[in-house]
């Protein structure tokens, strides 16, 4: 298959009553095991390159590009999708690039101009047929900056949907960014008041917090594009350290790059399944 839109597999998704996959892409090794996630597991993937991602390698279009050119060459449906850009112009810049969804995030800013910010990146992406995820209701944990507590108003959610024109709705239900312990108790009965007042997909930031049947509730309640992120990164890192301590003579980085990429890709077409509500059918 060739790179596939963002919206065809929200949408499909959302359809369907089940959840789809995002991913964060760290470096080219997390992109390409999360490729061949998709590709064992038969299901869909969004690769998401996010605004810290696009600084670690100096800018946004190497790592977008590899990301891109990893997707056209995929017999899985990947699609690739900009994560929490701040920056108007990275939004931009990804839409040039090619990149079928972005996400801007005004989240930070007073409601009237996340509003303004919001539909200006709307009117850029839809002229260019790009699916747009804004977020509303601050997401906890990201840099500390947002207090636990920060729920969406489902009345402000329609509104601001409605005023932004936007594809996609990251909402803050009780899950935090960067977490370790997966802890999180969402609220369903919110998630659940949301999507009956909302005719856009939602979305759930900060799932590497929440237990395996809370995300399956989740998903039933009525979330569909599930954010991932610091829970792929620990198996990642887990497997690569053990590799060292077992071989301490080893030189050869792709010796122990390997493994944890095949660890990272076996968590992430695990989770693919349990989104897809396979594993709790």
């Amino acid at each position: 298959m060739t790179l596939t839109p963002a919206r065809s597999i929200i949408t499909s998704a959302a359809a369907a009553g089940t959840g789809v996959g995002a991913f964060n892409v760290i470096h080219l090794e997390t992109a390409e095991g999360l490729v061949t996630a998709a590709e064992e597991t038969g299901l869909p993937v969004i690769l998401q390159v996010s605004e810290n991602c696009a600084k670690y390698h100096g800018g946004l279009a190497p790592i977008g590009r590899a990301c891109l050119a990893l997707a056209e060459e995929s017999s899985a449906r990947v699609a690739v999708h900009l994560d929490h850009a701040e920056d108007e112009s990275l939004a931009l810049q990804a839409i040039d690039l090619g990149f079928g969804s972005v996400m801007f995030d005004g989240a930070t800013l007073p409601y009237a101009e996340n509003v303004a910010a919001t539909r200006r990146i709307v009117q850029a992406a839809h002229s260019a047929g790009v699916f747009v995820e804004a977020e509303l209701g601050e997401i906890g944990g990201k840099d500390g900056a947002h207090a636990p507590g920060v729920r969406t108003d489902p009345e402000e959610a329609v509104r601001f949907v409605a005023e932004t024109g936007v594809d996609a709705l990251a909402v803050a239900v009780g899950s935090s960014h960067a977490m370790t312990e997966r802890v999180a108790a969402l609220d369903l009965e919110l998630i659940a008041r949301l999507h009956a007042a909302l005719e856009v997909p939602l979305v759930l930031h900060g799932s590497s917090g929440v237990a395996d049947d809370v995300l399956a509730a989740a998903v039933r309640a009525g979330m569909t594009k599930i954010n991932v992120s610091t829970h792929l990164n620990g198996f990642f890192t887990h497997a690569l350290r053990r590799v060292l301590d077992e071989n301490p003579a080893v030189v050869d980085s792709r010796k122990y790059i390997a493994p944890a990429r095949a660890a990272l890709s076996a968590e992430a077409a695990r989770l693919q399944r349990l989104f897809a509500l396979e594993e709790t059918a």
